[in-house]
């Protein structure tokens, strides 16, 4: 098992290194792979020439963002899927998107570039209000917080919505942002998210095997002694950091949380131990190659490609239950 576990994720990190090839050198200014080689390998000096700078500045930064968005949405919707113990649950169900989404538009009306910081403090602060209102005493019924999210989520859509009314000629940035996309990305942005999205992945694995006897339902797991509630209060916390890291630089994109834990839960199984890096290699694999579309379509919003491949995938998953009643 553990050999074609290692098999797998060679694979997965092959077709990632191509898929980031193929992203570097595919645009509006193809750039052969030869060139990309010698520029990453050697590129220590002053000034820079026009394919230095692209692939420096502009593609390889952008690229990196989307690894990390793509694997914290996917390793977040893996670790929610979890906790609901439900196989549409995603990175946003407890509101997290709304949040992200009200914050970022207020911050388009009074500051554009406080956007990314309004959408992470919105993010998470979203996060802490359902988790308050779904508590009881110590506990965190799963119920609660999924009606709690979906309640939450509701009114800040439709603060949203009437920011988005009154924000007049700010409606078109406003309504790409929602759309989702990997435009502004620079050095700084992969800079900001990276330790929050790396450290959280490596500690929602390090209670990976915690996660499978999850699966057996919270009783068994609490007679196999596992802390059930400091688990749930853990995966909940860590898994809304890490989607609202990635969402206050991308915008909300949505179905990557969704239909990636779902293929990788096919081809490797439901044991945490591989299904949580597998997802994230193909998180990232799915979103820089729907980014890579989305550039040579016209730089058109990334979380249209995804919704374009993950509705289809959806509307699947929901035939596939039909069959099993």
């Amino acid at each position: 098992m553990k050999r074609r576990w290692i098999l797998i994720l060679i694979a997965l990190i092959f077709v990632l290194a191509i898929s980031i090839l193929v992203s570097i050198a595919v645009g509006s200014t193809n750039i052969p792979l030869r060139t990309i080689a010698k520029i990453i390998v050697d590129h220590k000096r002053a000034f820079l020439s026009a394919e230095e700078t692209i692939i420096l500045q502009i593609r390889l930064p952008r690229v990196l963002l989307g690894i990390l968005v793509g694997m914290a949405l996917s390793v977040s919707g893996t670790t929610m899927q979890t906790l609901f113990k439900n196989p549409m649950a995603d990175p946003y169900i407890i509101g997290i998107s709304s949040g992200a989404a009200f914050g970022a538009v207020l911050a388009m009306r009074l500051s554009p570039t406080l956007v990314p910081l309004m959408a992470i403090v919105c993010a998470i602060s979203t996060a802490f209000i359902v988790y308050n209102i779904a508590k009881v005493g110590g506990k965190l019924p799963v119920n609660t917080l999924l009606l709690s999210g979906i309640a939450v989520g509701y009114f800040l859509s439709a603060i949203t919505s009437f920011m988005i009314f009154n924000s007049g000629e700010g409606l078109h940035q406003v309504v790409f942002w929602m759309m989702g996309g990997l435009w502004g990305a620079n050095w700084d942005r992969v800079e900001i998210i990276i330790l929050p999205i790396c450290i959280g992945m490596v500690i929602l694995y390090l209670f990976s095997k915690d996660m499978n006897v999850m699966l057996l339902g919270e009783e068994s797991a609490e007679h196999l002694g596992i802390d059930v509630e400091t688990l749930k209060k853990i995966m909940l916390i860590i898994s809304s950091i890490i989607t609202a890291a990635a969402v206050s630089m991308s915008g909300i994109i949505g179905f990557v949380g969704l239909i990636v834990p779902h293929i990788m839960r096919i081809m490797v199984g439901p044991d945490h131990r591989i299904l949580l890096p597998t997802s994230a290699l193909a998180g990232g694999i799915l979103l820089v190659l729907a980014d890579t579309m989305a550039r040579t379509m016209g730089e058109i919003p990334v979380g249209i490609i995804t919704a374009l491949f993950g509705a289809p995938f959806f509307i699947y998953l929901l035939r596939s239950r039909k069959r099993l009643y």
